[in-house]
């Protein structure tokens, strides 16, 4: 029975099998790897990664999806963990795993953030994402997608876009372009905050309002004398600076405490 892609979960499945075969090349799952699949929807990659891997966990919320695995895997080779995976503790799977998927657009950025909650039990992660947020995931300070979801993954993430894949790859087709993002965290992050909050909420205020200059955006944190004392130009934006630069702000208002 044919499965009828649903709007809430933000359903497109992948179909091409050349994109789908180059997605599993730029994984390059082996044997020993504990993976885990988010939104495998109809196995698209499930299978391609189960030729390789003797078990693969999967998160899947779409109950009709839920049964279908069950009925085409099992127990043995697939472990489903029926859930929203916005909720999953991906703790549970170990110490070593490697994450990937074609993540819903509508839930995309939610999903990036939650997983840094347990970066410290990641190897990589590699997934499909509309080609939009994968531009903003990687972009270079003072280009048109810099922001603060470049500043916060670049903090902690190495990232590279792999490929482009084209709308004609899915069923249904979405309006967009997608884009497969390699992301790898920092075994030691090159700029470390001492307090991360701070720096987080120094980032989303500086990107609050994005015309302005960091003068009237992080006048709740730092004077002109603050500014002066790091090197930096008041009168930048936002968009100017890179993580370094946030990061010693961070730190300077830190210290300050």
């Amino acid at each position: 029975m044919k499965h009828i892609p649903r709007k809430r979960f933000g359903q497109n499945f992948l179909t091409d099998q050349g994109v789908i075969q180059s997605i599993v090349r730029a994984i390059d799952p082996r044997p020993g790897d504990v993976m885990v699949e988010i939104g495998p929807g109809l196995g698209a990659l499930t299978d391609p990664l189960l030729d390789i891997l003797p078990h693969l966990n999967v998160v899947e919320i779409d109950r009709d999806i839920i049964a279908r695995l069950e009925n085409n895997y099992p127990k043995s080779k697939l472990t489903i963990h029926a859930g929203d995976a916005l909720k999953f503790d991906f703790a549970t799977l170990g110490e070593r795993i490697r994450v990937v998927g074609n993540l819903p657009y509508n839930i995309s950025t939610p999903i990036l953030f939650h997983l840094t909650e347990y970066v410290s039990n990641i190897i990589d992660m590699h997934f499909m994402l509309q080609k939009e947020v994968v531009e903003r995931m990687v972009g270079d300070p003072s280009s048109p997608e810099y922001g603060r979801l470049s500043v916060m993954l670049q903090y902690r993430y190495s990232m590279e876009l792999q490929f482009i894949v084209p709308p004609d790859a899915f069923d249904p087709a979405p309006k967009v372009e997608s884009a497969i993002v390699r992301m790898i965290p920092y075994a030691e992050l090159p700029y470390p905050a001492k307090d991360e909050a701070l720096f987080a909420a120094i980032v989303t205020a500086a990107f609050g309002q994005r015309r302005k200059t960091l003068r009237n955006t992080l006048k709740a944190y730092l004077d002109d004398a603050g500014f002066a004392a790091l090197g930096i130009d008041a009168g930048l934006r936002a968009e100017n600076l890179g993580v370094r630069e946030f990061v010693a702000m961070a730190n300077y208002c830190h210290q300050k405490m």
